[in-house]
This record gives structure tokens, C-alpha cells and sequence, in this order.
């Protein structure tokens, strides 16, 4: 695992493949507990290619200079997506 949180990633390879190809990542907060939002793209191996952009966001524990996972949550659309962003701008801006 990762000690500091810039190097945190969802990246992960299997067989000479990599299954999540991370694109970006935000650093939403960092110290003891960190939150990331993670852009990244899955491979569908039915049909050899990557799929559509996804998002997650993912809250880390630092203990013993190293962090852990410890939730996440997956957004499954864009519109998904876009929904949290509309909510989260009504209750901004009251």
C-alpha cells in the first residue's frame, strides 16, 4: 500500500493485462484520513475493450505510515453522476 497519498491508485493488472486502467485522480482531503475520487475505465473481456468512463470515490485510513481502504463507493453513470453533481449544487447553494 501506499505511504504517502499521491501514490494511491485503482489501477490493477491481471495477466499481463490491465483490468482497471486508472485515467485521473483528485485528492479530496489527505492527513490520517484521506478521500479520493478516482476516474477510471474497466476491461470488459467479452468484448476486448475497455468500457465507459467511471467514478469512485474511496476513503483511506493511515495507520503505521501506510493507508488503507476503507469504503468506497462506485458511481455506475455519467447521469449518475450528474445527479449527485445537481444535488450537491442545490444544497451549495441553499
Amino acid at each position: 500500500m501506499a505511504s504517502k497519498v499521491d501514490e494511491l491508485t485503482i489501477s490493477y493488472e491481471e495477466e499481463g493485462v490491465e483490468i482497471i486502467k486508472e485515467l485521473d485522480k483528485k485528492i479530496l482531503s489527505s492527513g490520517a484520513w484521506a478521500t479520493v475520487i478516482f476516474k477510471y475505465q474497466q476491461w470488459d473481456r467479452a468484448k476486448q475493450v475497455y468500457g465507459p468512463d467511471r467514478y469512485t470515490l474511496r476513503r483511506y485510513r493511515k495507520r503505521n505510515d501506510e493507508y488503507t481502504q476503507k469504503s468506497k463507493f462506485t458511481i455506475s453513470s455519467n447521469d449518475q453522476a450528474e445527479k449527485i453533481i445537481e444535488a450537491l449544487q442545490d444544497w451549495i447553494k441553499g
